[in-house]
């Protein structure tokens, strides 16, 4: 991947995080195109994370130096990272794309309370005023009055637990913004594939739910353009991730929430009315609080 440590600045890294996140919006639509091939839950997320390391391997292999002397940091980045994203990809099949979604995106609070714990972070008026206007929108989004959502099924379960993960995880990115990020998008996709893996094993999920003589072909045609679909949605999660601070990631990252509601309620047939429209208002208005502030210090060492 090309080196983009000159183009680092606040204004890009928040505005390809926002990007990320809107790609992430409709990440749901071929992991449920998965599933209707015939695939469970977790070894979509498999075939998916596969394809996309296969097409990362000669980058891979470029930075076998760097991955030798940066191993141990990568192992416990990717352990968090990719936790959070089979998690995140498992509930798609559990529960509806937008209580995945908005569960997930409770983040910003785990975020912002490890700011403070090992950042020493200060509250500053726009973090207070995000923080409040997103979680608003997700109690508008998920009905239930002003009170915090909650889980109701093991999808919830799994999206609200991808949140907290993917806050470690992040903390561990922009604590280690010195690595590479390619060799962090490998152990991003990585952590994502060990641990759905072994989530499959030790749950002995069946890789197929249903016969279906096509498959085969269906799946070995579309996993190459799954992946090339997977890895600029990582990468521009990831390259500012290791620059900008958890509680900030959690919040700009919130533009997946629009595009998700969006494409939700016109491809699954899942509601979009006035109460979604709301909630969506108050989360975009939340990012753009955020994106104004100027309390935020990035870090200046990050390198593609």
């Amino acid at each position: 991947m090309l080196n983009t440590a000159r183009y680092m600045t606040p204004q890009n890294a928040s505005a390809a995080l926002l990007m990320g996140g809107a790609m992430w919006g409709i990440y749901w639509v071929p992991i449920r195109w998965l599933g209707a091939q015939g695939l469970s839950a977790t070894w979509a997320g498999i075939v998916l994370f596969a394809a996309s390391l296969i097409l990362l391997a000669p980058l891979c292999w470029r930075d076998r130096k760097t991955i030798a002397l940066e191993w141990r940091r990568l192992l416990i980045g990717g352990a968090f990272t990719g936790a959070a994203f089979g998690l995140y990809t498992v509930s798609l099949f559990h529960t509806d794309v937008v209580r995945s979604i908005l569960l997930f995106y409770l983040t910003p609070i785990w975020g912002t309370l490890l700011g403070l714990i090992f950042l020493g972070e200060r509250l500053g008026l726009n973090r207070v005023i995000a923080l409040a206007l997103g979680v608003l929108g997700l109690c508008v989004v998920l009905g239930d009055g002003l009170s915090l959502p909650w889980p109701k099924n093991l999808g919830d379960t799994l999206a609200l637990l991808s949140g907290i993960t993917w806050a470690f995880g992040t903390l561990g990115l922009y604590k280690a913004g010195q690595t590479g990020v390619t060799s962090q998008i490998m152990a991003f996709l990585g952590g994502a594939f060990a641990v759905t893996f072994f989530a499959a094993l030790l749950m002995s999920d069946a890789i197929f739910t249903q016969a279906d003589a096509t498959w085969g072909i269906a799946l070995l045609g579309s996993a190459p353009l799954l992946g090339l679909f997977t890895i600029p949605m990582t990468w521009l999660t990831v390259w500012p991730t290791t620059y900008l601070t958890p509680a900030r990631v959690g919040l700009l990252l919130m533009s997946e929430v629009v595009v998700g509601l969006i494409s939700a309620a016109l491809f699954s047939g899942e509601p979009f009315g006035w109460r979604e429209m709301i909630g969506a208002f108050c989360i975009v208005a939340a990012a753009l609080s955020e994106l104004s502030s100027t309390s935020t210090t990035p870090r200046p060492d990050a390198r593609a």
